[in-house]
């Protein structure tokens, strides 16, 4: 029986455990990847852990998403990261060079590898057949520091793909596809491996984009051989030499299977206000559009932006609409400008924006209110964008040309009344510019460190005591996001390196005076339903809320990475045995953990939580580390004390 090539890679890399799925594993890792919204965290962490320099065979850091200076907030982060990056042998990619994405598959992704992201989003780099996978900042200073990476052992799911996309279709709709099919729960505990005839017809940078947004069914990582289409890529970037074949066996088998033909995927629009809210184009076709957003962390590549380009060419934006393009990086901006697109942009209206995250991450690029914005990024959850009440589409790069043309949301194959169909390919040769990014050298290991004023160090967390009694603070519902619980935005991120300050914003959209009063009383819990913790792998959404006091979360079931974040922070993740019993509990409710730490420390599975006169029971899924991190107060404190983690 012959092996896929999630197994392969993962064998290649596997230091402790076996790969059954749902047990625990740990693995090399080989590259990481931290951008500055986590990365400053992530680096205060590292320099915590007293290691000189980076023990990965590569390590970078972005400066991708906070590029407002509105005041000296980010500035000084930036230098802070920028010095320390030179400091531990890190590649620093500067502010305008790129999202971190979409440079790591120009300039450093290589088949085979395993790649660690401070970014949810880290499994773009499917595109080049990496295992790339989304954590904590945390997880990621610890690899950095040597220390594999610890992880359930994911099952397999094989998707395959036959046939080949039809004009004016395009990789975005079919992973709206699989949304579709799916939902942002499909894919927790996979892998992603996507094969069979129609991979051939997707290039990299298509596979990219459907790996990128693997991350919104909730999938482990996505995966694509490495083929012809894999070696034409690397070697238009120069970088030919890191390419050899990887692939499945012709006789691999999956746990799970899914089959998608791509000849008859049609065009999909992610309706408000989740990923999975999919419906063909042509059921919203006529709805006035305001804004329309191209770029960012996905559809940034060279083509998905040329092609807007040449539908552009020659004529005007629809009165009324903002057009937005957020290129990928400096090397798609050169390539578009090298083949006319820039003008083709400027004469139609469009707004180009330098390279980088921008409204993909609510730094800037708001819609007014009540505007509908099309918007060819991954997410769409609530109040993302920076304005409450938001109504965000998510569409493919040729939807989003359309709506620009005709006003209205419009079905892409229309354009063909106005133009050919672009049938464009990536360049054979890239234009390639490595001028934003600092490479590491002896010289740089002497920098010193550069901190502000807004640097504040890591928070001192206790041990978990014997016993909790906590009151609940908020009660919240199914499919809650890391963006719910921590806002991100031009406001709020400037301080993801003050824990005190940016701890006032928890829980900011659903409940204002949340932070108060968790400050208030001083400990407490949390009370979700499924699929708790979706989205962003920020560790803010644990870390902030530990720093208020909040020492419990319940609920129906949690995301995998902010599961791993609890753990990292001394945050216990229980889940009700009975989910009937999520209706028991309310805000404001007293509970009490009864010899929690012996439970933990024990191996129990069971946890009595005490409610109102009567007793539910919570379960803990967790390893021997896991449980040690609990015990500790957390992954620092354990690996401090000498403890267990490889």
């Amino acid at each position: 029986m012959g092996k896929n090539l999630a197994t392969k890679i993962l064998e290649n890399h596997l230091v402790e455990g076996a790969l059954v799925p749902g047990t625990e594993i740990a693995i090399k890792i080989d590259h990481t990847l931290l951008q500055d919204a986590t990365g400053t965290m992530a680096m205060l962490e590292f320099m915590a852990t007293g290691t000189p320099e980076v023990k990965v065979e590569l390590a970078a850091q972005y400066i991708d998403h906070n590029l407002l200076q509105t005041d000296n907030k980010n500035a000084d982060d930036h230098a802070f990261l920028t010095s320390a990056a030179q400091r531990f042998g890190i590649h620093l990619s500067k502010p305008g060079n790129g999202v971190s994405h979409q440079v790591n598959l120009e300039r450093f992704g290589v088949p085979g590898k395993t790649l660690l992201g401070a970014d949810s989003h880290t499994p773009t780099a499917a595109g080049l057949a990496e295992i790339a996978i989304g954590a904590g900042g945390m997880d990621v200073a610890l690899a950095m520091a040597g220390h594999p990476f610890h992880l359930t052992c994911p099952k397999i799911w094989g998707v395959k793909l036959t046939g080949q996309l039809q004009p004016w279709v395009s990789a975005k709709d079919v992973i709206l596809e699989m949304l579709r099919r799916h939902t942002v729960k499909g894919g927790v505990g996979k892998i992603i491996e996507y094969y069979g005839p129609g991979v051939a017809t997707l290039s990299a940078t298509d596979r990219a984009t459907i790996g990128n947004m693997g991350a919104e069914l909730g999938a482990t990582t996505s995966l694509f051989p490495s083929d012809e289409r894999t070696r034409e890529f690397l070697e238009a970037q120069d970088r030919g030499s890191s390419w050899f074949e990887l692939s499945a066996d012709p006789d691999a088998t999956y746990d799970e299977y899914e089959e998608i033909d791509l000849s008859a995927v049609e065009p999909l629009i992610a309706c408000p206000s989740s990923p999975d809210n999919v419906v063909p184009v042509r059921e919203v076709e006529g709805t006035k559009v305001d804004q329309v957003l191209v770029g960012s962390s996905v559809n940034s590549s060279f083509r998905d932006l040329m092609n807007v380009c040449l539908v552009l060419e020659g004529r005007k934006v629809a009165q009324g609409i903002s057009f937005h393009v957020n290129p990928g990086s400096r090397q798609v901006l050169e390539n578009v400008v090298a083949r006319g697109g820039f003008m083709m942009l400027l004469l139609a209206g469009a707004q180009i924006h330098q390279s980088g995250c921008l409204g993909c991450i609510g730094m800037g690029q708001a819609p007014g209110t009540n505007q509908v914005s099309l918007r060819t990024f991954p997410r769409n959850f609530p109040g993302r964008s920076g304005t409450l009440n938001d109504r965000v589409y998510l569409c493919s790069p040729e939807t989003a040309a359309a709506a620009g043309i005709f006003g209205v949301i419009t079905d892409p194959r229309k354009l063909g009344e106005l133009l050919p169909w672009p049938a464009l390919s990536n360049p054979e040769k890239y234009v390639v510019d490595d001028a934003g990014i600092i490479f590491p050298s002896e010289e740089g290991k002497k920098t010193e460190i550069v901190t502000g004023p807004n640097i504040v160090p890591f928070p001192d967390f206790p041990p978990l005591p014997e016993d909790l009694e906590l009151e609940v603070v908020i009660k919240v519902g199914n499919n809650i996001s890391t963006d719910a619980i921590m806002p991100a935005g031009n406001k709020v991120l400037p301080y993801r390196s003050n824990i005190p300050a940016i701890s006032q914003f928890v829980f900011e959209q659903l409940d204002p005076e949340f932070a108060a009063r968790a400050k208030e009383k001083g400990s407490g819990a949390v009370v979700g339903g499924e699929n708790y913790g979706q989205g962003s792998s920020r560790e803010h959404a644990a870390l902030a809320p530990r720093y208020l006091g909040i020492q419990v979360k319940i609920a129906k079931g949690f995301a995998r990475i902010h599961r791993s974040n609890l753990f990292n922070f001394g945050i216990i993740p229980l889940t009700f045995k009975d989910p009937a019993d999520y209706d028991m509990l309310q805000q404001g409710d007293r509970i009490r953990l009864k010899g929690v730490r012996t439970l933990i420390a024990s191996g129990a599975e069971e946890i009595p939580v005490e409610v109102n006169g009567r007793t539910i029971i919570t379960l803990l899924s967790a390893s021997e580390r896991e449980r040690q991190e609990l015990v500790a107060g957390g992954l620092l404190n354990l690996v401090r004390q000498g403890g267990s983690h490889g």
